[in-house]
């Protein structure tokens, strides 16, 4: 069944994660992406931030990091060396055939090989080309580089996680990264359209900064409305008293209170239905203000329950609770395999073997997900694609 973006063409000049986040959920919609890889480097800089590695046949380490299997399905590795008159010939025949082109170099970067916005849109006018840096194309900042940890820096996300009394903590995976590949596809999207309409391509310029700042959401506004800096709450939540991470008998178990009824649901299964009815815990703006008398009284009684007694009596009242997984649970439950999370796809490259990978979760009704292609070996599809445009030979490293 063909996929929701079937003939959409995307060149890829990404590496790292956020540009590939956003090239693999175009492919995974059924897009075809050609990964441009760089072959003085031997590819995408992921490939060798490892271990873990996928093992080779002879049991070494192969060019597939876990890293790079995390955002690389769908997509055909095609070796090209920009740098050289001919690597740029190349790009400009295949960017004439292509919808999209999706870049992370720093701002200005392409221009010095003829493969910016403005000479690949004057080729062909219809292209959507979205280029993603640290700061964005214009500002104070714009000639900088961009990693996932400084735009968590940068963009506040680090001084709003970790505990009251520790140090700013960083998210534990690359979420500006992640969340910027997300800003990248619905721009991309949303181009398409119209271009569709218009036949008109255009330019889309994103900053990790840019992503991380839009999405501190509730906290940011927080800050804008009352002038007042947020502080690290831990697992705590600013807005919404109790709605966090409470320390059982045996383990740790996430309440989430989110309204008043469920307060006083909460209250009784404590034994405690008196602090419902006490004015200063009995609506959530007088528990944010009393939150320093309320909670210790909650975790001394939380602290002599274990922590499948409190879910399955908190569930049967409908509070709002959960457990706080490890990642061994996690892919072991019956609901990731229940809605597809974890997939493996045999790879070519491996003889067959199979590699495990995470899941989209985009479930649609008439144009499904597809997983064709697992992430390739570098350079794979080299000749198979440049024969197709009048090139015989893989590019190869120059000396």
């Amino acid at each position: 069944m063909a996929g929701a973006l079937d003939g959409i063409k995307v060149l890829d000049l990404t590496r790292i994660l956020a540009g590939p986040t956003c090239t693999q959920l175009l492919g995974d919609l059924g897009a075809t992406v050609l990964k441009i890889e760089n072959p003085a480097t031997g590819g995408d800089d992921t490939r060798q931030w490892g271990p873990p590695y996928v093992a080779d046949a002879d049991g070494a380490p192969s060019d597939l990091s876990a890293y790079f299997l995390s955002a690389n399905r769908n997509k055909l590795s095609v070796a090209v060396d920009i740098a050289s008159p001919e690597g740029q010939a190349t790009m400009r025949a295949l960017a004439v055939e292509a919808d999209v082109v999706v870049e992370n170099f720093k701002p200005g970067g392409l221009a010095r090989y003829g493969l910016d916005q403005e000479s690949l849109r004057a080729l062909n006018p219809a292209l959507v080309y979205c280029s993603i840096s640290g700061y964005g194309q214009t500002g104070p900042n714009a000639s900088k580089p961009g990693y996932d940890l400084m735009a968590q820096g940068y963009g506040g996300i680090m001084s709003l996680t970790g505990e009251p009394d520790g140090a700013p903590m960083k998210v534990g995976v690359g979420i500006t990264d992640v969340m910027c590949g997300m800003y990248a596809t619905v721009g991309i999207l949303a181009a398409l359209r119209h271009r569709d309409r218009t036949g008109e391509g255009q330019h889309i310029d994103l900053a990790l900064v840019d992503s991380q700042v839009a999405w501190l959401i509730n906290e940011g506004l927080n800050y804008l409305t009352t002038g007042e800096v947020p502080i690290r709450r831990g697992n705590g939540h600013p807005n919404i008293v109790p709605y966090q991470v409470f320390a059982t008998a045996d383990g740790h178990v996430i309440v989430a209170v989110g309204n008043d009824a469920q307060f006083r649901r909460f209250a009784r299964f404590l034994g405690r239905e008196d602090l419902a009815d006490d004015p200063a815990y009995a609506t959530n703006p007088a528990r944010l203000e009393n939150r320093a008398t309320l909670l210790p009284q909650i975790e001394a009684l939380v602290a002599a329950i274990p922590s499948a007694e409190l879910v399955a009596g908190l569930e049967a009242l409908k509070v709002p609770v959960g457990p706080v997984n490890r990642l061994d649970t996690v892919f072991a439950s019956d609901q990731v395999a229940a809605r597809g999370m974890q997939i493996t796809m045999p790879h070519p490259g491996l003889g067959g073997r199979e590699v495990p990978l995470i899941g989209n979760p985009l479930k649609f009704s008439a144009t499904p997900v597809s997983y064709l292609r697992p992430p390739p070996r570098f350079g794979q599809d080299t000749e198979a694609v440049l024969s197709r445009i009048g090139k015989r030979e893989p590019q190869t490293p120059r000396d």
